[in-house]
């Protein structure tokens, strides 16, 4: 239903979109890799400047996950290309993901329009896993600027999880308990509780973990 924001676990909808680098199928074209597709409030604006360079100077790390950068904001795409040539000259940081450029279409389908700001989107992040699948959402107000690494170990912990069949617990690889260590799924049956204690390193058998 067009307004209604995707829900995590279902698959990111079927797009076809015109971008800076020309006319692409989301989130097909990225079929195979992960996918951060962040949304923005506008081209030109100070928040939204500052966090197009943040996610810039994190892309290589991205890529080395596997993982794409697509932006969006309700403007053309010819803004959409100023604005960039701007950064570049301006800030000499150049600008190599693409942006979407979106007459409301696209922010319609995944529900990024704010009810009390007009026509413009929210910050917003969709964290896609290689077969298309809505893995995170994140969602900002205008006035708070993002933190592109909590993204990038967002992207690391899933990729982790799905590789180890395991769970990955706060501030990961820093956690307060464990450090850099991973956590064990809770065990279902009385034998395998009872062997948890046994294998792994324990504050009791619901709340193992281990070393990578």
């Amino acid at each position: 239903m067009e307004g209604k924001m995707p829900l995590l676990g279902e698959k990111f909808p079927q797009l076809d979109v015109v971008t800076t680098m020309g006319k692409m199928k989301l989130p097909d074209d990225f079929s195979g890799k992960c996918l951060v597709f962040f949304s923005n409030p506008e081209d030109f604006t100070p928040v939204c400047t500052k966090e197009f360079v943040a996610f810039q100077k994190r892309y290589d790390d991205f890529k080395k996950l596997n993982c794409e950068l697509v932006g969006l904001s309700v403007d053309q795409v010819f803004s959409h290309i100023k604005w960039i040539e701007w950064i570049k000259d301006n800030l000499k940081v150049d600008i190599q993901f693409p942006i979407v450029a979106d007459t409301g279409k696209v922010s319609n389908a995944l529900g990024l329009i704010h009810p009390g700001k007009g026509t413009n989107t929210v910050r917003a992040v969709f964290i896609v896993d290689p077969g298309g699948t809505i893995r995170a959402i994140l969602y900002y107000p205008q006035e708070l600027g993002r933190n592109m690494d909590e993204i990038l170990r967002m992207v690391k912990g899933f990729q982790v999880a799905d590789k180890n069949g395991v769970a990955i617990p706060a501030n990961w690889p820093n956690n307060e308990l464990i450090k850099d260590e991973v956590i064990i799924p809770p065990a279902t049956d009385v034998k395998t509780a009872k062997e948890r204690m046994k294998k792994y390193k324990c504050f009791d058998w619901w709340l193992c973990h281990k070393k990578l």
